[in-house]
């Protein structure tokens, strides 16, 4: 261990709990010691101490007793001039005792209005702390490998072009970049804003704060995935931090001179496993064993530090790159092009468009060929303004099925938008295509967007696809006659879908994708039931393992049904029990009383029972309110998720709410009593619909929300008022 990074990291940790202690001090002398704070929409309290220590840090008192019990005995004077050790154990302790300030720093922060920072002089509102709600949107994400892992970028680059280069790196490798701390008042965050990057979740770049010690952010958020995903306590902290190292993929890149500040800070990430790469000549860590390789290290080359950074953190990524002139990659997708800054748009209720994907005999398509089909079309696309489009995609391969086009139909909306300065919105023909000026000066053309799809179709899918072409219509004419067609073949698949039932397939499919982060884990979709994280139906399933027949997607075969009312089957149950790790014995696909499935984490909703409404309630990610049982959507995800199995609680897609399996076994739909407005607005049509088919047309209108209730008394007078079907039901238990 360096002597001078262990000095480093000793000496920033006693300034942070210096200054943490100062600001707790006079809060509790301004506000008392009662005084109650949390971070906006969590269920951790203070997520890095809670997760460590288990200690719930709810109060300013209960801060100044973390302080005293907690941090301050993992403090130790610095190395002296005249003896040598090996200091490791006190640099960890000592950067864990950093993180621990840095977090009550920012807490007194957020209870006096300074954070999030607002920062006038670049029109930037900071991120500031990362909710739970966040870490469950980019689950899917963080476990499929979309998003290989994510970065805490602290300083700032040589220069501005530098910082465009590194961002536009870890974009195009869909790395989550996580930007925090200055060099003399400048920042990586600055850099970018001169030049014109959009920065938020949508484009994977988040400014958290302007200070070293906002990194915080970045730590607490991953140390609460152990608890989130993989069922651990809070206090567990051994399994928290191999789960982190194993599982959590993130670094640290140092950008600029370092200083006690900094180089504690590190000392905290590393004890999370997270290795720290700096951009100057500083010394070095090779030793690995807390980190998975070496955890300190320099790369001086700004070009090559993005690969140093992968390299060291054990990142595997692929990226295939259509042959288009603009950057591309999933980073991009959330990507705006606003009025101003567009130079064409194709659809959107503006002009006559759609997409339909088909197959076609191998022998009748010629791969990666792209034909424009119209007068002037490529004189009129440079002219701007609005144009037709019709988009016919055929697909031919030896493995291909037509109950896969909607699922290969449904990508064409991401790979459109994962191209730089280009976006897509819809399907079907309610799409909508954006060509900013900037793509356009790059030298994005129209045939550019067959390219994106030829390539993508094949590199994604290319073990049903074998080829690909594509054929683009932009005469109004042609474009009504191909979506007549098109229609006629929308309308053969919804019939197809809206005929399929558990009971009409003797194959169900799992979905095992989570077990990297929730070991014991198993999701079963079957066409009345899609997966919980609602990203994957049975459709998408089946054709996930026909692409790789090794992967997390496997049949299942139902074999005897065993209780069709509550939905279990042998060959279910014994797939369950072994892909489980012999956790679970079985589970009933329709009810949520008896043995309900199990939640990794990434669920859309949890369905929880309300016991005095003989119902139950649903609420989305992303509701930050207080229910009727008393617990927020952070604290019921902790009863639900990593994999537990809790009668009375399940995580579902909220598409499941409206099928006909959902709680069969307890009366199904008419027991939701309460679910929240955002819910309720989202899929009104889908809920009426299905409503009617139970012959109470006026449910949703029955059905509470937060707006009418937040606590049981008020929805019981609300449900009885409306005289909720619930009421009347047989006991649910």
């Amino acid at each position: 261990m360096s002597k001078a990074i262990a000095t480093g990291a000793i000496l920033g940790s006693h300034y942070y709990v210096k200054q943490a202690e100062a600001l707790v001090e006079k809060a509790i002398s301004e506000k008392g010691a009662d005084f109650k704070f949390e971070f906006p929409d969590t269920g951790y309290y203070l997520p890095q101490m809670f997760a460590m220590t288990g200690f719930e840090v709810k109060t300013l008192g209960d801060m100044r007793t973390a302080l005293n019990e907690k941090v301050k005995p993992l403090l130790t004077d610095a190395p002296v001039e005249h003896m040598y050790k090996p200091y490791l154990g006190e640099a960890l302790d000592a950067g864990m005792a950093a993180l621990f300030a840095q977090e009550m720093i920012m807490a007194v922060r957020y209870i006096y209005g300074q954070e999030p920072v607002k920062d006038d002089s670049i029109g930037l509102t900071y991120n500031g702390f990362i909710s739970d709600t966040i870490l469950r949107n980019l689950g899917v994400q963080l476990v499929d490998g979309s998003m290989p892992g994510y970065v805490c970028i602290i300083g700032a680059a040589n220069d501005d072009d530098h910082a465009f280069e590194i961002a536009r790196d870890l974009q195009q490798k869909n790395i989550l970049t996580l930007m925090c701390g200055n060099v003399n008042g400048d920042s990586m965050t600055k850099q970018l804003l001169r030049k014109g990057v959009q920065l938020g979740w949508d484009t994977r770049l988040v400014p958290l704060g302007p200070e070293v010690e906002h990194a915080i952010y970045a730590l607490n958020w991953a140390a609460r995935a152990g608890i989130t995903f993989g069922g651990m306590k809070g206090g567990d902290y051994k399994k928290i931090l191999k789960y982190s190292k194993d599982k959590v993929f993130a670094f640290a890149m140092v950008l600029g001179p370092l200083n006690d500040r900094i180089w504690t800070t590190g000392a905290g990430a590393i004890n999370m496993g997270f290795p720290a790469i700096a951009n100057t000549d500083i010394p070095t860590i090779h030793p690995t064993g807390v980190t998975i390789y070496e955890e300190v290290e320099k790369e001086l080359d700004p070009k090559k530090i993005v690969e140093r950074c992968i390299e060291v953190r054990g990142l595997k990524i692929t990226v295939s790159k259509p042959p288009i002139p603009v950057a591309f990659g999933p980073a991009f997708e959330g990507e705006r092009i606003r009025k101003e800054d567009m130079h064409i748009e194709m659809g959107g209720q503006r002009t006559p468009a759609f997409e339909w994907l088909r197959t076609a005999d191998l022998d009748k398509v010629e791969d990666g060929k792209v034909t424009i089909v119209g007068t002037d079309a490529e004189a009129r696309y440079k002219k701007g303004g609005q144009m037709p489009l019709g988009v016919v995609v055929e697909v031919a391969g030896r493995k291909m099925q037509k109950d896969f086009e909607p699922v290969l139909e449904r990508k064409i909306h991401h790979f459109i938008n994962e191209a730089q300065g280009i976006w897509h919105m819809g399907q079907r023909d309610q799409d909508w295509f954006r060509v900013s000026i900037n793509a356009l000066k790059e030298g994005f053309e129209l045939r550019h967007f067959g390219d994106i799809l030829t390539t993508q179709l094949k590199h994604k899918f290319n073990n049903i696809v074998d080829k690909v072409q594509v054929t683009f219509y932009v005469d109004e004419a042609d474009v009504k006659k191909m979506h007549a067609e098109a229609m006629k073949a929308y309308h053969e698949r919804d019939v197809r879908l809206a005929s399929m039932t558990d009971e009409s397939v003797d194959t169900f499919y799992s979905c095992i994708l989570c077990q990297s982060f929730a070991p014991n884990h198993v999701c079963v979709v079957s066409p009345e039931r899609l997966g919980l994280c609602g990203a994957y139906n049975w459709l998408d399933a089946k054709a996930a393992f026909e692409i790789d027949p090794n992967g997390a997607n496997q049949p299942i075969m139902k074999g005897e049904v065993l209780d069709g009312k509550k939905g279990r089957w042998k060959g279910v149950d014994e797939y369950v029990y072994k892909n489980s790790h012999q956790a679970l014995e079985t589970f009933n696909a329709y009810s949520i009383m008896d043995n309900p499935m199990t939640s990794c984490g990434c669920f859309e909703c949890i369905v929880a029972i309300v016991p005095e409404a003989n119902g139950v309630m649903v609420v989305n990610r992303g509701f930050t309110g207080m229910t009727p049982i008393g617990m927020k959507f952070s604290t019921l995800a902790g009863t639900v998720g990593g994999g537990a199995q809790t009668p009375g609680f399940m995580g579902v897609g909220r598409f499941f709410l409206t099928s006909k399996k959902f709680m069969w076994a307890e009366g199904g739909f008419k027991r939701i009593v309460w679910m929240t407005k955002n819910l309720k607005e989202s899929f009104a049509e889908e809920f009426k619909k299905r409503a009617a088919e139970e012959g109470i047309s006026d449910l949703i209108d029955r059905i509470a929300d937060e707006t009418v209730a937040e606590d049981s008394d008020k929805l019981m007078a609300y449900l009885a008022e409306k005289q909720h079907p619930a009421l009347t039901m047989d006991p649910m238990f």
